[in-house]
């Protein structure tokens, strides 16, 4: 589904944006058993918490064939389109995991990426419902339109951000199983703390634009929509 211009302008504005649609209650079943299987068995790569369990599994476009089919599926991408244009790419070295929220857990405000050239969109699939209590994403917006802010994981450490008041600006944004949240990846959020006995999944993925200055291809990123053009004037 595209998204409207309304729509469009609300990501440009505040840095992220619930894409319309929702994943089938089949498909959040089958997603969340093959991420369910593979940190039981802590297929590795996986990254673990203090006490050696396994919180998130990494390179998750090389496991089962599902998640390439549900990353790359028009649902996703006719959304996608509307911010990236025509030609779009998954990146294989970011993201590309899924996360266990463990009960008790929670993270700091961070960036995903740290230079505005070559932003990502991050799309956030959530496999379970996520609100205050289990922590729901906080966002603080606007916050991705901050020139040079380059503190990707350091922003409680930033005596300027401290001083400036941005982090007692965040909002929950909770979530529907099945719900997509597409985020500029320079935006200022983290996971809430999960204060209940449960734990929660969800997957999260980067999209970019094709690069039409790369002169050659990158086999850490994958086409997953239109093609790879080529605009470098070292041709003509």
């Amino acid at each position: 589904m595209s998204l409207t211009r309304e729509q469009v302008n609300l990501f440009r504005h505040n840095g992220f944006l619930k894409l319309p649609g929702q994943l089938s209650k089949a498909q959040v079943e089958a997603l969340k058993q093959a991420i369910t299987v593979d940190i039981d068995e802590a297929v590795e790569p996986a990254v673990r918490d203090a006490d050696g369990r396994v919180v998130r599994i990494s390179k998750l476009l090389d496991r089962d064939p599902i998640f390439r089919e549900m990353v790359s599926a028009p649902l996703v991408l006719d959304s996608l389109e509307s911010l990236l244009g025509p030609n779009i790419e998954v990146v294989l070295n970011r993201h590309n995991h899924a996360t266990l929220n463990l009960a008790g857990t929670t993270d700091s405000f961070h960036q995903d990426n740290m230079q505005w050239t070559r932003s990502l969109v991050t799309v956030i699939f959530f496999l379970e419902e996520t609100t205050l209590e289990n922590g729901c994403t906080l966002m603080i917006p606007g916050t991705h339109l901050l020139p040079g802010a380059d503190v990707r994981y350091g922003l409680n450490e930033a005596q300027w951000i401290a001083e400036s008041g941005l982090l007692e600006q965040a909002v929950p944004v909770p979530m529907s199983a099945g719900g997509m949240l597409a985020i500029d990846s320079l935006i200022f959020h983290r996971i809430g703390l999960n204060q209940t006995d449960s734990s929660r999944i969800s997957m999260t993925i980067g999209y970019h634009s094709v690069d039409e200055f790369a002169g050659v291809e990158d086999p850490k990123l994958w086409l997953v929509r239109g093609e790879r053009i080529y605009k470098g004037n070292d041709r003509k």
